[in-house]
Parts: C-alpha cells; sequence; structure tokens
C-alpha cells in the first residue's frame, strides 16, 4: 500500500478507491507478524492484541501514505470476520465515510439520512461513483437494494449524469471465477443479478456509460463478465485484488480477453474523457517501488518475501 499511494500521488489522481480487506482478521498479517522464517526480531502479539490494533495500524501504516489526497473506502468480507463486525466498521472509518462529498451527496439525496453506511455515491464531472457493500452473506439486502435501484432511476433521467461507475468488494453473480463472487451464497446470487439487470439498463436504454470495479479475488483481470451468463448483456468490469493479500491462481475458465495477471502487486488509474467514457489502465509495481515506497518502514527482507513469496 505505501507503493501503491506513491504511485497514486505520483500519476496527478484526484481520489482513491479501496474497495476492502484492510487487514486479515483471521490470522496475524506479515507486517505485523513477520515470517518465523525470516528471523526477524518480533514483539510477542497476542490475539486480542492484534484484533485491536489491526485498524489502527492499517490507518498509520497505509491510509497514512496518501496524505492529503481523498480516500474513499469500501467494506470487504475480512472487515465482518467475527469478532469484527460492520458496525465496529462504521466507527471506526467514520472520518472516511463522513467526508464532505458523501456527507453532502447523502443528504442532498435525502436530508433526513443522518445515519453511517457502508453503501453511499459521490457525484464528479459527470460522472456517479457507487460504492456497494456485499461483504456478508445478507447483502444485497432490501434497504441497500432499494437506495440502489432509485438511485439508479434518478441517473438514468439526469442529463447530468453521463457516467456510472459501480465500486464493490466481491465481483457480481456470472463473472469469471464464479467460486469467488457474488454467486457464492444465494442471496448475494439473487440481488446480485438485480443489480447487473439494472446497470445493463442504465446503459442500453438510458445510454449510460456503466463500469464494474471489485476487488474480493487476489489478481488482476479484465473483461469479467465477458461469460455465458451475461453473453448478450456484457457490462465492462475488472477485478484488482493487488493491493497485498496473498495472491491467488488465474481461474481455469479466464481466457485471452481477460489480460489476466497474478503474483503481481499493483493498482488501476481510471481516466474521464470529455463525452463520458472512462479508461482504466493496471499500473504494475515492480519490486525496487516496494523497496522504495517501505525504506524505513519494513524490513526488506520482509519487503522481498512479500513480493517473491506471498501466493497461493
Amino acid at each position: 500500500m505505501p507503493a501503491i499511494a506513491q504511485g497514486v500521488l505520483h500519476s496527478g489522481a484526484e481520489f482513491y478507491w479501496h474497495l476492502g480487506d484492510f487487514r486479515a482478521i483471521y490470522t496475524f498479517d506479515e507486517d505485523m507478524v513477520p515470517p518465523a522464517k525470516l528471523n526477524l526480531p518480533r514483539k510477542p502479539m497476542y490475539i486480542a492484541s492484534y484484533l485491536s490494533a489491526a485498524w489502527p495500524d492499517f490507518i498509520a501504516r497505509q491510509l497514512a501514505f496518501f496524505g492529503e489526497l481523498p480516500v474513499f473506502l469500501g467494506i470487504g468480507n475480512h472487515e465482518t470476520i467475527p469478532p469484527s463486525t460492520r458496525d465496529a466498521w462504521l466507527i471506526q472509518f467514520a472520518d472516511w465515510l463522513e467526508s464532505p462529498p458523501i456527507r453532502a451527496q447523502r443528504l442532498k439525496d435525502n436530508p433526513q439520512d443522518r445515519k453511517l453506511h457502508a453503501y453511499y455515491h459521490w457525484v464528479k464531472s459527470n460522472v456517479d461513483f457507487i460504492t456497494l457493500d456485499n461483504a456478508s452473506e445478507d447483502q444485497f439486502d432490501a434497504a441497500q437494494l432499494n437506495w440502489f435501484v432509485s438511485l439508479i432511476q434518478r441517473d438514468e433521467a439526469s442529463p447530468d449524469i453521463r457516467t456510472i461507475v459501480v465500486g464493490m468488494h466481491a465481483a457480481l453473480p456470472g463473472s469469471i471465477g464464479h467460486s469467488h463472487s457474488m454467486g457464492d451464497w444465494a442471496q448475494g446470487d439473487k440481488s446480485g443479478r438485480e443489480v447487473y439487470q439494472k446497470l445493463w439498463h442504465a446503459q442500453d436504454s438510458a445510454h449510460k456509460r456503466v463500469y464494474i470495479l471489485a476487488s474480493h479475488s487476489h489478481f488482476f483481470m479484465e473483461d469479467v463478465y465477458q461469460t455465458a451468463d451475461w453473453k448478450n448483456k456484457v457490462l465492462p468490469g475488472w477485478i484488482v485484488g493487488t493491493a497485498g493479500a496473498v495472491r491467488y491462481r488465474i481461474p481455469s475458465e479466464a481466457g485471452a480477453a481477460q489480460k489476466s495477471q497474478t503474483d503481481v502487486y499493483g493498482y488501476m488509474i481510471g481516466t474521464v474523457s470529455a463525452d463520458g467514457s472512462v479508461s482504466f489502465e493496471f499500473q504494475k509495481l515492480s519490486l525496487e517501488d516496494l523497496l522504495t515506497a517501505g525504506h524505513g518502514t519494513f524490513p526488506e527482507a520482509l519487503v522481498r518475501w512479500c513480493f517473491h513469496e506471498n501466493k497461493q
């Protein structure tokens, strides 16, 4: 993440969008408890101390590297692994979830809505950026789905909205890599397909430009909805899960069109054109990028282990 922040800031990006999984929670993260084989000095860490430190450590040693750049946060499934909860996540990251663009947009939509939500949106330069919450198997629930449907209907009717970019943790059902998407659970499959159909309608009938981003699978992949499920309704979609978690193998059904990469770290830059189209380009990080960004923060041996061995 420090190397990602370094690249993002250098690119001149206007914000960074993180789609969830800040810490492992089910086990110690290696940058907090280095692998024993590295023989690095380490203080004993107990489960209770890890759980209390995990999110503050994410803020101090990952988010802090972005400086004053706005960062928008989505919730991932690891944020809801017990004893972590969605409510605890909302409280811990309230400063980011109540940032001026999010708060102003929420109150513009509904002046009575004074609650924090793990799903939200903000409009910038004729683009509606929508963060959805599919971090647990009760999602998308009725409240979020009703909010989303109402939002898409407004976007379709608005001449000011040309583009809809949706970010979420797990990819919608019917994507490549079915085993690690909303298709994994009944509520997710049903509600996720409804969301996809609404987005297709926005593109096909209302002529909005629609793009879908996810991160749950730990590799990079394009055209993730180019599948038999959506053969006549393919929306542009990407999976970018390359910000530090253990890196997965590429699903066997992926083909050349997906331009898949794994055992890499990196981030994606989206560039909005005057006509509302968005071009996305994956920025791959080198070992030198990680060493430079982590200099003085992380031991070199740990950075090299992370680059070469953090994979399935």
